[in-house]
């Protein structure tokens, strides 16, 4: 059994009145956005532990498919996004009516061992530490240091759970290339989470060179072996999902045979991102190829019974609405469009008591006959287009992402980032950015955010007035009988050098330039990346010339060392 180790709740000395009271003494804006208990606040901490309804009282009797039906179908779902899908992001989503989140992605090693488990009673949170420990002693000190982040003088945070909010909404979403692994960090998690789902498109460097991501697309023997493995053996009911890529820009049939291969194997949904590998963000996404890759799976009666969700700019609810009819998904995915404004999750009403879809913008036969690839390139307008009522500014948005991040002690590099991925269109496909509004009511711009060291010049930035109560006593003794209600199976934890503990310690580091100038940060990295690729082969290729002449000279056999890289 994993060690639970609890940090103590301390009282707030704090006192705090109304916006308008004039006694009011706060030490920083951070003080007044923690300690408020305001009625601007975008959350009242309840009671006892929330559940969306009684499904889950004898979830015990339920199978895995029976529990992802329930969790998928009808769903609109938070992606996993690295830096963006922690704490604060989620649990904005979710008071913005996200039926679903996922975390970021976290790679199997970095959260099977040396990880500690901890019951944080002060932000009624549930925590997965690399204790301080393991890291090196020049960067025990940095994190001892740190001023504007006291939280990693505990060790770093990979993973902050609010089971007061995310109960029954929870996905944890694995990197992993190896069944044994992704085994191990399913079992390290289980029991704080609602679902495991392997990561199966990934494009990214890190991801496939490791074999994991969207590697795992052109394996699929090894990719169905983590489904099963993990299906077979991890000790529940709690489904088990895949996120995948299309493969193949036209052709149906390399991606629904994939799909089969991962039913066959235990999955019990999937979501299906409408690019292929290679393909950049800021070129629309395949949305003709999603339409008939959807539509076939649900002809066939050994895949139409499992889940299927669709991503890939879904910017309005129009574009929602006209997925939907046309694919005949389960659920929808929403990664930078919600990035771009988190009350995309408002539904309005769609539909009316008979499922019948109400407030048109077009008649249904003229969105019947118009081509998928013009109906992604309309301004769409009216109530649910990009000025939808529907829709919270964008201001206010921000402003309510920061208060998430100082109620649950976010990592202030990590904020900022996602206030400037909030900020920019740079990763919007090129034909939707005339449509989405960059301005700010207050003129706030990325200059004046990278600006910012702490969450502390955010929050005065943007002139935060939110507030996010701390959790009451009520609640954080609700988290210990989370923390102790759940059956759990003991995690056969993978080795972790320290090595890679102090390479997580640089999770949250990324360079301003990176907003401020991004085409020339871009091509300095890769003119970088260049010449050590240079440098490496000049190495090799000395390196088997010195092993050529002592070949020649020693008579050595076939089977000699080969030259180390």
């Amino acid at each position: 059994m994993r060690d639970v180790i609890t940090v103590a709740a301390r009282d707030s000395t704090t006192t705090i009145g109304d916006d308008d009271d004039d006694d009011v003494v706060v030490d920083s804006h951070i003080a007044l956005l923690k300690d408020s208990q305001s009625p601007h606040s975008l959350q009242n901490p309840p009671t006892l532990l929330p559940n969306n309804d009684d499904f889950f009282l004898n979830s015990s009797d339920l199978t895995p498919q029976e529990i992802a039906n329930h969790l998928f179908r009808n769903s609109e779902i938070l992606a996993p996004m690295v830096r963006a899908s922690t704490t604060p992001l989620r649990t904005l989503a979710i008071s913005h009516g996200a039926s679903l989140v996922y975390t970021e992605e976290l790679i199997d090693r970095s959260i099977a061992s040396p990880t500690e488990r901890y019951i944080n009673e002060e932000l009624g949170t549930i925590d997965y530490r690399i204790p301080k420990h393991t890291y090196s002693a020049k960067v025990q000190r940095r994190m001892e240091n740190d001023v504007d982040n006291p939280d990693s003088a505990h060790g770093a945070v990979l993973l902050r759970i609010d089971p007061n909010i995310e109960r029954h909404k929870l996905i944890y979403q694995m990197g992993t290339g190896e069944p044994n692994l992704a085994l191990d960090a399913a079992h390290t998690v289980i029991q704080d989470v609602d679902g495991i789902d392997v990561n199966m498109g990934c494009p990214k460097k890190f991801s496939v060179s490791g074999g994991m991501g969207s590697a795992l697309l052109s394996d699929t023997k090894r990719a169905c072996d983590i489904i099963s493995t993990l299906r077979r053996n991890i000790g529940c009911n709690k489904p088990i999902s895949a996120k995948i890529r299309l493969l193949d820009e036209e052709k149906t049939q390399p991606t629904v045979d994939f799909v089969r291969a991962l039913v066959q194997s235990g999955v019990n949904a999937i979501a299906i991102h409408g690019r292929i590998r290679g393909d950049e963000s800021h070129i629309m996404a395949r949305w003709g190829t999603l339409v008939n890759v959807v539509r076939e799976i649900k002809m066939h009666s050994d895949m139409k019974d499992v889940p299927i969700i669709i991503n890939g700019d879904l910017y309005t609810r129009e574009d929602i609405r006209e997925m939907k009819r046309r694919t005949g998904c389960d659920g929808i995915m929403l990664a930078r469009p919600a990035l771009y404004n988190v009350s995309l999750f408002h539904r309005g009403n769609e539909e009316n008591e008979a499922g019948e879809a109400v407030g048109n913008n077009h008649d249904d036969q003229e969105k019947e006959i118009m081509p998928i690839s013009q109906f992604q390139q309309t301004n769409h307008s009216g109530y649910y287009g990009y000025n939808s009522p529907l829709l919270h500014s964008r201001t206010s948005i921000v402003q309510e992402y920061i208060a998430h991040c100082v109620r649950y002690k976010a990592h202030s590099k990590n904020a900022k980032y996602v206030v400037c991925e909030m900020m920019n269109a740079r990763r919007a496909p090129i034909t939707r950015v005339p449509f989405l509004n960059m301005e700010y009511e207050g003129g706030q711009n990325i200059q004046s955010v990278c600006k910012c060291r702490s969450l502390n010049d955010l929050v005065k930035v943007w002139d935060c007035k939110w507030t996010i109560p701390m959790p009451s006593s009520s609640a954080a003794a609700a988290v210990r009988g989370v923390a102790y209600s759940s059956e759990v199976l003991p995690p056969t934890s993978a080795g972790c050098s320290g090595v890679e503990a102090q390479d997580q310690g640089d999770l949250h580091n990324y360079d301003d330039r990176y907003f401020l100038d991004h085409d020339k940060f871009r091509k300095e990295r890769n003119d970088a990346s260049l010449n050590d690729q240079l440098s490496l082969s000049k190495k090799k290729l000395s390196s088997e010339s010195i092993d050529e002449e002592k070949k020649d000279d020693t008579d050595a056999t076939p089977t000699s060392k080969r030259p180390k890289m």
